[in-house]
């Protein structure tokens, strides 16, 4: 028997909500709860962002040289733009400053080529500004040679020092920190295992404050008498200890990470380790670990301000001395937004680049 029923025609399924009010809608109400935490979220911005503007921006006092032109209302920026030379400088001389300035424009100049897509000799320009441009700049920035002036390395500070410390242990952990890592992974050689395993779990098993301490003021006592490090040196040294560790537990991370059947097909084709790892394995490694890395770089950076406790003047350093200056007491707001606003240009800047590589490098795995 026929059923009666009508038959009703396919409807279209209803259309997405495009849009900002669709964007709204999927991403920031979709549910109780996150409708709930989005008010939530506006209302405390609601709380936060107006006073902050009002007193950076509106009430804020630009123009000036001396405490007196600050209202007090607001933000006194004349503070930060009196100090700016130190801030960036620290005591370095004001009439050798430009030295400064060339190591950092150099910098800047055998780096921009790097990130030119097809530039030729990209290889060979990297390794010339990895263990080329630090002796370059040591002796631009130390002098005492080549017709320059002696600046001894307690006059260097601020901001250039910051730069100083962090480019130096970047440019030092990933190639130590993968040597380690290599080690740790030698169970053919277990002597050198142990040697790295040891030396990574005491420099991980310490916070960065005591490496310092040990490499500025204990090692002397370790040296034969007459033989003296600059405190500059100790300090970079404890730096490269302390971001090597860190760096060689991601790099062996990201060599666990690659799929064993790579050593395999490595060992199949009658390629030794050291090709091998450094043909096959350990570029798929590192791409894998790029996130971990930058991450590394980037608390590396922040670190630097530890330095501090060493005697050597950062750019925290430079701005906690500004602070002390009796005729500018009361101010230490604005400096310290100052410094945070100029750690989180570079930490950003290194994070957006992280995830620009990664993509270029397909590192995601889609499934």
């Amino acid at each position: 028997m026929a059923s009666s029923a009508p038959v009703l025609p396919d409807l279209p399924p209803p259309a997405a909500s495009t849009g900002a009010l669709g964007w709204l809608r999927r991403n920031l109400f979709d549910s109780p709860l996150n409708s709930a935490l989005t008010l939530l979220v506006i209302y405390m911005l609601y709380l936060l962002v107006p006073p902050f503007v009002k007193w950076a921006f509106i009430d804020a006092d630009w123009k000036g040289t001396k405490h007196e032109d600050c209202s007090r209302v607001g933000a006194c920026w004349v503070f930060v733009r009196v100090h700016l030379n130190q801030f960036f400088y620290g005591f370095y001389p004001a009439v050798q400053q430009w030295r400064v300035n060339a190591a950092l424009g150099l910098l800047v100049l055998l780096m921009a080529p790097l990130f030119v897509k097809g530039f030729p000799g990209k290889p060979w320009l990297a390794l010339g500004t990895i263990f080329g441009y630090p002796v370059a700049a040591f002796y631009l920035l130390l002098g005492g040679r080549f017709g320059l002036a002696y600046v001894e390395t307690s006059n260097w500070g601020g901001l250039s020092l910051t730069l100083v410390i962090a480019v130096v242990g970047m440019v030092a952990a990933l190639p130590l920190g993968i040597l380690l890592a290599l080690g740790r992974r030698a169970t053919h050689m277990p002597v050198l295992k142990a040697l790295c395993v040891v030396f990574i779990e005491i420099v991980r098993g310490v916070p960065l404050i005591t490496v310092l301490f040990m490499s500025s003021v204990m090692l002397p006592f370790f040296l034969p008498e007459g033989l003296n490090f600059d405190k500059l040196l100790r300090a970079l040294i404890g730096v490269m200890m302390f971001a090597s560790a860190y760096m060689a537990e991601v790099v062996r991370g990201g060599l666990q990470g690659v799929p064993k059947g790579q050593y395999e097909a490595a060992a199949a084709l009658g390629l030794g380790f050291w090709r091998s790892t450094f043909l096959v394995t350990l570029p798929q490694a590192l791409k894998l670990v790029i996130p971990g890395i930058v991450n590394t770089f980037i608390g590396l950076f922040k670190d630097t301000s530890l330095v501090l406790i060493i005697g050597l003047f950062d750019l925290l350093g430079t701005i906690q001395a500004a602070n002390s200056d009796a005729s500018w007491l009361g101010f230490s707001t604005e400096g310290y937004v100052f410094a945070a606003c100029v750690y989180w240009v570079f930490c950003f800047s290194m994070s957006r680049y992280s995830q620009r590589l990664e993509k270029r490098l397909q590192t995601g795995h889609k499934h």
